[in-house]
């Protein structure tokens, strides 16, 4: 079996689907039978939890379950809804404070056609939005950054994989697994894991995540009241508009001792438990009474009421509000900072970014709140001394921030084993288009002291480089890895590639001719060599190359083209052949079937 290279051939030939080298396959479904047979659930789901989380850390396995769900939900028609949440992932991915695990892919997401109300996020960290969704928060930002977050902590955590394994251990019985690619099928394990959802198996993780999300998009950021105001709006809108099996809260039920549905807890508390992180982020100062009223150290400043909405959106409103004074309390250290000054409308404005701070100017003037504003932040200043709560504040931010330093040192100092797999993943990513992602993993390859292949590693950059359009980057880059290790083939072949990518067909073809000089048996060389003679009109040279691919390796029939293969295998030229003709034929009879409905009256009458 030869090892994963870091070549474009590679996935290209996933990709094509004409694979003669098979990607890494997940653990066969039988053997986590035989282990819930033999050590019974929690046996299984260890065994499930490891194949999982190798899935979770497999670009393929990511850009497969993309396309599951697309196929499943369709891709969103709606232009807006697209840029809106691309525009949120991004800022949440680029500028939120997370790290992610050694054995964790980046992110990628994409919005859905389906109506119903609900993100996820899957083992592989691809996060699915649904239209339906961004409908139930009306588009608001800071409600879907929230939410969004939410679904990213569940990836970050690995609370998906953990999800997933303990769904495949208690049905191990049922396979789901597309045993010809090696790839599991999303949808039919995400009907286990709703299952398993609706026996309470992820109701601890909510909560983590909940403040996970809170963490994350208020460091990007988003409003800190963007949270409790999801959750507001949430409440309403599950419990008297779609009312969602998994998700309904009967109203006449709110007072339960415990949570009462499904996977996750009430909205209610939930929306208490993120009102008390924008408290907390505010050093103790702002906090919402009757979901409506906008205090500062327990003084009211001003009660938000409804506004054009179609239902009461007072504590959506209000939680938004004193978001804005909250991310002020915590970004400034003094009174002086805020930027504060009175408006001819009785209202006040103040620095910072004008976006979270729409709804708290809007209420100031309305309720006419400017100077109580300025009183009170004075006074909340004033007393902080006393209290000691931004002390307190900043203390529990740097022991996050120690995590979190702590966690990227061990990342940096990734051991071998892993820096391989960051390695495969981000020449993949190059393969599916991805610079970004790429360059992305490569940066902790290179972070790492344990890399046992740098000459490999700066030939893979080279390639992301080339993907990306850096051509000085990607050319020193693949010069370095061949001067570094000549006698590596791969480090010829993917210079070839980069070579390729950039143009220079002459001295792509130098590097695949070098390649079969120095691994004979290598097919990768003789395909390049083949397809690059192929497009520079050389068809005696593309057959003659086509012809040793085949006798290096039986398995790379898919990859020659129609006009070599009759002279490479004539027998499977004519099987392709009529293998051509014969879908050909079962195409048109479906046309002519689809033609002829069409045509039929659907009345039932003929004349």
């Amino acid at each position: 079996m030869m090892r994963k290279t870091a070549s474009s051939l590679i996935v290209a030939l996933v990709i094509a689907g004409s694979v003669f080298f098979p990607p890494a396959r997940a653990e066969a479904i039988d053997a986590w039978g035989i282990a819930a047979q033999a050590l019974g659930v929690l046996g299984a789901y260890h065994s499930a939890l490891g194949a999982v989380l190798a899935l979770g850390n497999d670009v393929h396995a990511q850009e497969e379950s993309r396309r599951q769900d697309i196929a499943e939900n369709g891709h969103a028609r709606n232009e807006s809804d697209i840029e809106l949440v691309d525009g949120i992932m991004e800022r949440l991915v680029r500028d939120g404070d997370y790290v992610l695990r050694v054995n964790s892919l980046p992110f990628t997401w994409a919005v859905t056609d389906s109506p119903v109300f609900n993100a996820a996020c899957y083992p592989t960290d691809y996060v699915t939005i649904n239209r339906g969704l961004i409908r139930g928060l009306n588009g608001n930002v800071d409600e879907l950054a929230a939410v969004l977050g939410h679904e990213m902590t569940h990836g970050i955590r690995q609370h998906s994989a953990h999800n997933y394994a303990q769904a495949a251990a208690q049905f191990y019985g049922l396979s789901f697994l597309n045993m010809n690619f090696g790839l599991m099928d999303w949808n039919k394990l995400n009907a286990l894991v709703g299952y398993s959802i609706a026996k309470n198996v992820t109701l601890p993780t909510e909560y983590e995540a909940d403040e996970g999300g809170f963490r994350i998009m208020t460091s990007a950021g988003f409003n800190p009241g963007g949270g409790a105001a999801a959750m507001a709006r949430m409440g309403y809108y599950l419990t008297y508009v779609t009312q969602e099996l998994q998700e309904y809260q009967d109203p006449t039920q709110k007072d339960l001792p415990q949570d009462d549905f499904s996977d996750h807890p009430a909205t209610e508390r939930r929306e208490e438990k993120l009102a008390g992180f924008m408290t907390d982020y505010s050093a103790g100062h702002v906090t919402v009474r009757d979901r409506k009223t906008v205090c500062i150290d327990g003084t009211p400043l001003l009660t938000v009421t409804w506004t054009d909405e179609d239902y009461d959106n007072s504590p959506e409103n209000a939680y938004l509000t004193a978001g804005a004074l909250a991310r002020a309390f915590h970004d400034y250290d003094q009174a002086e900072d805020w930027g504060l000054s009175l408006t001819r409308d009785g209202g006040a404005t103040l620095g910072g970014d004008a976006r979270v701070n729409e709804l708290l100017i809007y209420f100031l003037a309305k309720e006419r709140a400017g100077e109580q504003l300025v009183l009170l932040v004075r006074e909340a200043y004033a007393h902080e001394a006393e209290t000691g709560a931004r002390e307190k504040l900043r203390a529990e931010e740097k022991v996050r921030a120690d995590a979190h330093a702590a966690e990227r040192a061990a990342v940096e100092n990734a051991d071998a084993k892993a820096i391989k797999k960051m390695r495969e993943n981000s020449d993949a990513y190059s393969d599916y288009g991805d610079s970004e992602r790429a360059l992305a993993l490569m940066e902790r390859v290179f972070a790492s002291p344990h890399d046992d292949s740098p000459a490999l590693s700066h030939v893979i950059r080279a390639r992301a480089y080339a993907v990306e359009g850096d051509a000085a980057r990607a050319l020193s880059d693949a010069d370095k890895g061949v001067a570094d290790d000549p006698k590596d083939v791969y480090t010829w072949l993917n210079r070839s590639d980069v070579r390729r990518m950039l143009g220079d067909r002459d001295g792509a073809l130098s590097d695949a001719l070098k390649a079969i000089e120095v691994d004979a048996k290598n097919p990768y060389g003789y395909l390049i060599a083949a397809e690059l003679y192929d497009e520079m009109g050389e068809k005696a040279q593309a057959q003659e190359y086509f012809k040793k691919l085949y006798a290096v390796e039986k398995d790379a029939l898919g990859r020659i083209p129609d006009e070599y293969l009759e002279a490479v295998d004539k027998r499977a030229y004519e099987k392709r052949m009529k293998e051509k003709k014969k879908a050909r034929e079962e195409r048109e009879k479906e046309i002519r079937k689809k033609l002829e409905e069409k045509s039929r009256p659907t009345d039932g009458n003929t004349d």
